[in-house]
C-alpha cells in the first residue's frame, strides 16, 4: 500500500487515528515492535499517536477560547474606554490644583505657561502678516468682493414657440393634450 503525502494538520491527526486504529486491531498481541534501531510495545506506539490528535484537539479548542475572548474584548472595549475617559475627566477636576495627586493617577497637568505680553504681540503681528501674504479674507470681507466679466460676449439663444399641431379629430381632443402639447419645447441643435 502506497502511502500518500500528510497535507497540514488535520491530515496529520486524521493519519495519526488511522495509525492508531490499524495498531489496535493488527499489533495488539505482539510485544515489541522494532523502530528505527529501537522497540516499542505496541501501547506505547498508539500512545504516542494519541498524543498527535490531543495536541491538535488541544489547539483547536485554544483557538476557539481565543476567538471567543477576542470578540468579547471587541464588544465590551469601547464602553469601557468611554467609562475610563470619564473616570479621567473626573480626576482631573477633582484634583485639579494638586499634581502629585495627578500624578499618582498617571495623569500629568498640562504645563503651558501663560504668554508674556511680548509673545502676544508677535503672534499677532504673524497673524497678520500669514493672512495679508494668503490673502485671506473674512465672511464680510468675501461679500464686498465683486467680479466684472471683460472681453467675452454673451449672446442671448431665442428660440422659436412651437408651431400649434391640430389634432387629427378637432371635435374631440385628447385629456390632456393641449397640456402635454404646450410643455414640448424643442431643443436648439
Amino acid at each position: 500500500m502506497a502511502t500518500a503525502n500528510v497535507r497540514g494538520k488535520s491530515g496529520l491527526v486524521a493519519r495519526a487515528q488511522q495509525l492508531s486504529a490499524g495498531t489496535d486491531k493488527h499489533l495488539a498481541g505482539t510485544t515489541q515492535v522494532m523502530l528505527s534501531g529501537g522497540s516499542m510495545a505496541p501501547a506505547d506506539i498508539t500512545a504516542k499517536l494519541q498524543a498527535i490528535v490531543k495536541l491538535r484537539t488541544d489547539v483547536d479548542s485554544a483557538k476557539a477560547t481565543l476567538q471567543a475572548k477576542i470578540a468579547d474584548e471587541a464588544a465590551d472595549t469601547p464602553s469601557l474606554r468611554a467609562f475610563m475617559a470619564a473616570y479621567v475627566t473626573f480626576v482631573k477636576a477633582a484634583f485639579q490644583g494638586a499634581p502629585d495627586v495627578l500624578a499618582d493617577f498617571g495623569l500629568h497637568p498640562k504645563a503651558r505657561a501663560p504668554l508674556t505680553v511680548e509673545a502676544k504681540t508677535a503672534a499677532a503681528a504673524k497673524r497678520k502678516a500669514t493672512r495679508q501674504a494668503r490673502n485671506t479674507m473674512g465672511s464680510r470681507q468675501k461679500k464686498n468682493v465683486k467680479g466684472t466679466v471683460t472681453g467675452i460676449v454673451v449672446t442671448p439663444v431665442v428660440t422659436p414657440p412651437p408651431a400649434p399641431s391640430t389634432p387629427a379629430n378637432p371635435s374631440s381632443p385628447a385629456p390632456g393634450a393641449a397640456s402635454a402639447a404646450s410643455t414640448v419645447t424643442p431643443h436648439p441643435a
